[in-house]
């Protein structure tokens, strides 16, 4: 609270007359003080503090001995990872040299990081799944769609049959950064099924080495 204090004055100076008393005034902090710190603890307890974020990630199963071979995968993008941050990939199934079917064989072609590289490359493949995400985006922009409603869909979109599905393969002397960097993409482009973990078949392993000479 403020204090007004006052100085002593007075005397008469020439002529007789009184001279004004002087006053000072202090105000006391004390309260302001409490207040600020009752504002703190308020912000502090009510506060929502940044929760990490994870990604999905699909693992396969260890298939039981004996099992039959994992159906083809449709609208599917494989990606072998290997060092000097090199990425080869193909779409669609792999098919060996004198393959039973009698179909050419696979090529794997070479991409990287860059942005006219792997973004491109998923932006083209995932096209479907974008566009349909960037509607339902301007949809709920426009309050057409409930939040809840929005995530739904977006989910359901990333999961549809015309959206790609991605599979990434590493060799021995692929780096971790590679793997992360490979998912943080995918995430950018909205590919929602992406499978990491598997092995690397002995054809496209060997396929790998040649191609890496």
């Amino acid at each position: 609270m403020a204090e007004i204090a006052e100085s002593g004055g007075g005397g008469h100076g020439k002529g007789g007359k009184k001279r004004a008393k002087k006053q000072s005034t202090r105000v006391d902090m004390t309260p302001m003080v409490d207040l600020a710190f009752l504002l703190l603890t308020f912000f502090v307890l009510t506060s929502t503090f940044s929760k990490p974020k994870s990604m999905e990630l699909s693992l396969p199963a260890e298939p039981p001995p004996g099992s039959p071979p994992p159906p083809e995968v449709k609208n599917g993008v494989t990606f072998l990872l290997t060092k000097d941050d090199r990425i080869f990939y193909y779409v669609g199934q792999f098919y060996a040299a004198g393959n039973e079917k009698g179909l050419p064989p696979t090529d794997l072609k070479e991409t990287n990081f860059s942005p006219d590289g792997l973004h491109k490359l998923l932006t083209e493949q995932n096209k479907w799944a974008i566009d349909e995400i960037k509607g339902l985006t301007e949809k709920n922009k426009n309050k057409l769609l409930a939040d809840t409603t929005y995530k739904r869909m977006a989910v359901d979109a990333t999961a549809d049959t015309r959206a790609i599905t991605v599979l990434i393969k590493t060799d021995d002397q692929a780096t971790y950064k590679n793997a992360i960097d490979m998912l943080d993409e995918l995430k950018i482009c909205n590919v929602g099924k992406r499978v990491l973990g598997v092995e690397m078949m002995a054809t496209e392993y060997a396929l790998l080495q040649e191609k890496i000479k």
